[in-house]
């Protein structure tokens, strides 16, 4: 059976430089799950036109959008890149160019040109939940994501912030307060 072997991780994508090559419904599309989960995200987006929609959403994110066709110069000081445009051989350009720069590249329904994958993710105050199928079935993760957005509580920060607060008072060393910790929180996973 073949195994997801990705490795996630969750971004401070306000300390990143994030460019969206495209401006039509697939990068609105991401601009839009990548501002829901990080509205501080710092991003810019290149492209000849942008949609209507595009354009209002960046206003409400303090998005950058240029008007132009792509070139690597718009590459300079970026961190990732999401190439979304209906040319393949602009995607494919794309791609090279950040491979020679070492710069994270995901080309979208493209998953062979991709670094990475923007799964599904359900977002309840403190606690984040990032869900992937390793670029298979964005469906799944869809239905995923609705799952847990319906079972996990609104008010589940409130659990997160008195952990951590108790976690605060705990004495011992990194091995003891994981042991109290996880003595403490078994309660909460044990069937009655």
């Amino acid at each position: 059976m073949e195994r997801n072997n990705l490795y996630p991780i969750f971004l401070k994508t306000s300390q990143l430089d994030i460019l969206i090559v495209g401006g039509g419904f697939v990068a609105e599309e991401k601009l839009h799950f990548l501002t829901k989960s990080s509205p501080d995200a710092k991003v810019t987006m290149v492209s000849p036109m942008f949609r209507e929609a595009t354009v209002q959403l960046a206003k409400t994110f303090k998005i950058e959008l240029i008007e132009d066709t792509y070139s690597a110069k718009y590459l300079n000081a970026r961190h990732i890149v999401i190439a979304t445009t209906d040319q393949p051989k602009v995607n494919l350009e794309v791609y090279n160019d950040c491979r020679k720069l070492n710069i994270l590249i995901n080309v979208a329904d493209n998953p062979p040109l991709c670094d990475f994958y923007m799964g599904g993710i359900v977002t309840k105050g403190h606690v984040k939940v990032a869900i992937s199928t390793n670029g298979k079935s964005p469906t799944t993760a869809k239905r995923l994501r609705q799952f847990f957005e319906e079972v996990l509580p609104e008010d589940i920060s409130c659990m997160v912030q008195n952990l951590n607060n108790f976690r605060k008072t705990l004495k011992g060393d990194f091995e003891e307060k994981v042991n109290k910790m996880n003595e403490i929180t078994q309660k909460l996973v044990e069937k009655t």
